[in-house]
């Protein structure tokens, strides 16, 4: 074949190995007749000059003084450069430079950057994704592939043309100085299935990739950013393990491929020659041999590796011969194109293998759209590099990367959390604040300060479990992992003595420090430190969220690659972002624009809003103020008056059980439950009719009003033994007017008319009977049976004795029979007159766990691995029985309404239910759609005749909001 023809064949291969590599993005679809015209046009126009200059790419730092960046800019120019690598620096000055060096140049330059886990690799501001061997731990390599489409998004928006990953090094060496984490593990399986996704997810979002370091770096103790590594393998060896990654890579398409600067006698006979110079290795191994048709990229030409036994200049003329078609970081490119020059004059290189590599990168600058570059827009650069959709890959890529290593006797899930006392025994140099924080969203879990103490008492602690955490610092994948002598020390004795989880934040690599892993329970990799992953392990350590990790290298005999065991979740309410579960990115903005407007309009001083689904919280914010004063902000933790969702969520489910346990039925009547009732009007009534409120009860009785006749008749200023219900300060109620309040209830007429009507009254014959029954009080049984194994410490009745003031939001100014603001007791008059106890009313507590016991309902009984009631139970009061008589609700729970006007927004499944509560509170589950949804709120502050978010439907236009932005079933 002449020197022509095979020009021909070598440059046609080249564009249909770009198409392939690029046909995945809808940019590069364009006709090849169009591409092939450009990149004619413009190589006829360059000079011998500017031609060469196209083969250097050039580092630059942003971080730099803008003198300094002038000068760069001019040298760019002057010396016709085909491309920069940025380094360190910020994203907008990036941003501004590229805009300046692209509108300078008569062809355009190629941009990259090292951006493996995001820009943050090199960028301030910017970005960290997972590392490699983090990415690794994940089964589903579509979680992968998603990873590398949000750090290519980053990357197209910062102008960035290429990104030098993935690596596709196989580390078989712990002690790997340079590659590590960057590796996606020690098995070629993992590391091709992997390296494949991640460059996939690039290409998806238009960015071209480069895999690196050919032939393969895993395996070396040295750094060839210092010395020359040698990789003393077989040619077998390498061509079985090494270089298996490179070629799933090419055969998928990969864009370029980096050659490293290695020593590797087997495929190269000349002594110390590295690989990046060697003939052999780039032109017959890689392009002959391996079939690749695409851009040869050097690694970086100023590394000791490379430069320490041959001269700038030449070193880039022979890592030119030797096939690669960019160089990259030149220590001196003037010198080295007079150089390349010289040689292509002296015809020791043909300008036709100069034209192969200089149409390669034209071609792959028309791919990414140079030849009709426009400017990076810097207009809210920063925020769009760091959206909340980052977060929630990260979390996905986390929660599917941790990895059980090891759970003796079923330690995890922590399930029992109401009857165990656990510590918290930080270690390492890092931050471990927000891991401590979930732990304890969970469980009451005390943080161990005194190390010392611990080694003079032998390792001996009072707890039933102790979860010791290692935490490493998350700034690079170079960063110190080791373990202390003292830190050893603490773990081998801790465990001795004690149940003991160990949590690693850092590579697995740590772990190999350990003596024994024998006295250890239970050990659980995390990879990194950052937040979110503390986040996401402390709710795994507690079932909230599930584990399936497998482990990416071997950590002695004890724990092989694919170690890690799946732990599912036990059904315990966890936190995810809303792009993972499925709702689309206007939810949030919506939510908070009509959340605001309620504040703007007097609605109510404040509120928290709660939207969880398929059993993790995604939208849990507060607003506003617990008064119209603005003194104190609405937290998370706050309490508010729940009001008539204590019907649900303390008596209902107290109910449920005992009907379970065959003590009373749907079809029992009020006077086999309380034998007093015989002979009334209301003896035959049943829970099933009176739960419906189907049974012609009275809506409420005003019981305090009469009281309002002769008040001191009533009410003393002390407490004393005839006056000790404590109504509000310094006042308290009759003690024997509990039994008037029955008797009133019980002398009241029945409605003339069968029909549906909401009525109080049930759960005053409810709350009697419940409390009869098991001779115990109402909040003493919700809280044994149900708050505290759930591990929900913020539902409680009479808030003044667990939570400061400021904790409790106050609810109406009663100028009408208190006189005071009611701050810390039940606002409902009838509650507060049984004591603040009411089956009806009385109950405080935030979203998150008036949520944690909707969950408990959508699980049909079951939470934190443990039965409550059965499914069959759940199914029989979550039925309604009288829709044919236009009545929705079901027995105790509200439901959706039959015609237009409901408690919903009409756009949510029948098999739904909650309630709302007149203080302005709201809870409501949705089986179908596995979504939770709370608002609680003290819009009766400072008076009750303030219904203005009841008369907007605020609550029910969230909901509305909420189905509205699902826009699809994850």
């Amino acid at each position: 074949m002449s020197s022509d023809n095979y020009f021909k064949v070598v440059f046609l291969m080249t564009f249909f190995s770009f198409n392939c590599v690029l046909a995945q993005s809808s940019l590069f679809s364009e006709d090849i007749r169009s591409q092939r015209k450009w990149v004619d046009s413009v190589y006829s126009n360059l000079s011998l000059e500017e031609k060469i200059g196209q083969l250097f790419m050039i580092d630059v730092f942003t971080n730099k003084s803008d003198a300094e960046l002038e000068n760069i800019a001019n040298f760019i120019k002057s010396n016709h450069i085909g491309g920069v690598i940025f380094s360190k620096g910020n994203p907008y000055r990036q941003a501004k430079f590229t805009n300046k060096i692209q509108s300078e140049n008569k062809v355009p330059l190629l941009i990259g950057m090292d951006a493996e886990w995001g820009l943050a690799m090199r960028l301030d501001s910017t970005y960290a994704f997972p590392w490699n061997m983090t990415l690794g731990a994940i089964k589903d390599t579509s979680i992968v592939r998603k990873v590398g489409y949000q750090i290519g998004k980053h990357n197209k928006r910062l102008g960035v043309h290429i990104n030098f990953a993935p690596v596709a090094d196989i580390n078989t060496n712990p002690s790997n100085p340079i590659i590590g984490n960057r590796s996606f593990g020690e098995t070629k399986k993992v590391v091709i299935s992997h390296s494949v996704a991640l460059m996939k997810g690039m290409h998806d979002a238009g960015i071209l990739t480069s895999a690196k370091h050919f032939p393969g770096h895993g395996d070396t103790h040295q750094d060839s950013h210092k010395t020359l590594p040698t990789i003393n393998f077989s040619e077998e060896r390498i061509r079985k393990i090494e270089l298996e990654p490179f070629r799933a890579l090419i055969k998928e398409g990969v864009s370029s491929i980096m050659v490293a600067h290695l020593n590797i006698p087997s495929l190269e006979s000349k002594t110390n020659l590295p690989s990046s110079l060697s003939p052999k290795i780039v032109s017959e191994l890689l392009k002959k041999d391996l079939g690749f048709n695409g851009i040869v990229i050097t690694d970086a030409l100023n590394m000791k590796g490379v430069s320490n036994n041959n001269s700038p200049g030449q070193v880039d003329l022979m890592a030119f011969k030797a096939g690669s078609d960019i160089l990259l970081i030149s220590e001196n490119v003037p010198k080295a194109v007079q150089v390349i020059k010289k040689a292509i004059l002296d015809e020791k290189i043909s300008k036709k293998r100069l034209a192969n590599s200089v149409k390669k990168i034209l071609y792959a600058k028309y791919k990414v759209g140079l030849n009709n570059f426009e400017s990076i827009e810097t207009a809210k650069l920063t925020s769009d590099l760091n959206s909340e959709k980052n977060d929630a890959i990260y979390q996905l890529a986390i929660e599917n990367a941790t990895t059980l290593l090891k759970n003796d006797l079923g330690l995890l899930p922590i399930n029992d959390i109401g009857n165990q006392s656990i510590a918290y025994l930080p270690l390492g140099d890092a931050s471990s604040d927000t891991f401590y924080k979930t732990l304890n969203d969970y469980a009451d879990v005390q943080k161990i300060e005194n190390k010392d103490l611990i080694l003079k008492n032998k390792g001996k602690l009072d707890f039933d479990h102790i979860i010791i955490g290692y935490h490493k610092s998350d700034a690079n994948p170079w960063t110190n992992y080791k373990f202390t002598p003292f830190e050893i020390s603490l773990i081998e004795s801790v465990s001795q003595q004690n149940k003991v989880t160990l949590v690693n934040f850092s590579r697995p690599y740590s772990l190999l420090d350990l003596q024994s892993f024998i006295n250890i329970d239970a050990i659980f990799q995390v990879y990194q430190n950052s937040k979110i992953a503390q986040s996401v392990a402390a709710q795994q350590i507690f079932g909230a969220i599930e584990t399936k990790g497998k482990l990416p290298v071997s950590i002695t005999s004890a724990f092989p690659v694919g170690t890690g065991y799946n732990l599912k979740s036990n059904g315990r309410l966890g936190k995810d972002y809303y792009q993972n579960l499925g709702f689309d990115s206007e939810l949030e903005a919506k939510i908070d624009s009509l959340a605001s407007y309620a504040l703007t309009e007097e609605m109510t001083p404040g509120m928290q809003i709660l939207i969880a689904r398929k059993g993790k919280i995604i939208y849990d914010k507060n607003f506003g103020y617990h008064t119209y004063d603005k003194k104190i902000e609405v937290k998370s933790d706050h309490v508010y008056d729940l009001a008539s969702l204590t019907k649900i969520l303390t008596t209902l489910p107290i109910l449920m059980t005992m009907e379970e346990a065959n003590k009373l039925s749907l079809d029992s009547k009020l006077y086999e439950l309380l034998p007093e009732l015989a002979g009334s009007n209301k003896a035959n009534i049943n829970i099933l009719d009176m739960l419906s409120h189907y049974a012609r009860l009275q809506s409420w009785i005003p019981f305090y009003k009469k009281t309002l006749e002769d008040k001191e008749k009533y009410y003393a200023a002390e407490s004393s033994k005839k006056f000790s219900i404590k109504v509000a300060q310094n006042m308290y109620l009759r003690t024997d007017y509990k039994d008037s309040i029955y008797s009133e209830i019980v002398e009241s007429e029945l409605r003339d008319t069968l029909e549906y009507k909401y009525s109080d009254l049930p759960y005053y014959f409810l709350k009697k009977y419940i409390e009869e029954e098991f001779d115990n009080t109402l909040n003493t049984l919700a809280e044994t049976y149900f708050y505290k194994p759930m591990g929900l410490k913020h539902l409680k009745f009479f808030p003044l004795n667990h939570f400061d003031k400021d904790e409790i939001v106050p609810t109406e100014l009663d100028e009408k029979w208190r006189n005071e603001l009611i701050h810390g007791t039940v606002h409902d008059q009838g509650a507060a007159m049984l004591g603040g106890i009411g089956g009806h009313a009385g109950l405080f507590g935030n979203a998150h766990d008036v949520a944690s016991f909707m969950q408990l309902y959508l699980n049909n009984g079951n939470y934190g691995d443990r039965s409550y009631f059965s499914k069959q139970t759940m199914s029989k009061f979550n039925t309604c029985y009288y829709c044919e008589q236009e009545v929705r609700r079901g027995v105790g729970f509200d439901k959706p309404q039959l015609e237009d006007i409901g408690p919903t927004c009409g756009c949510i499944s029948m098999s739904s239910f909650g309630h709302s509560g007149f203080t302005g509170t709201y809870a409501w589950a949705d089986p179908e759609q596995e979504i939770i949804y709370v608002f609680l709120s003290n819009r009766i502050h400072p008076d009750a005749s303030n219904r203005k978010l009841i008369e907007e439907d605020i609550r029910t236009k969230i909901q509305g909001i909420i189905y509205e932005n699902l826009i699809e079933e994850n």
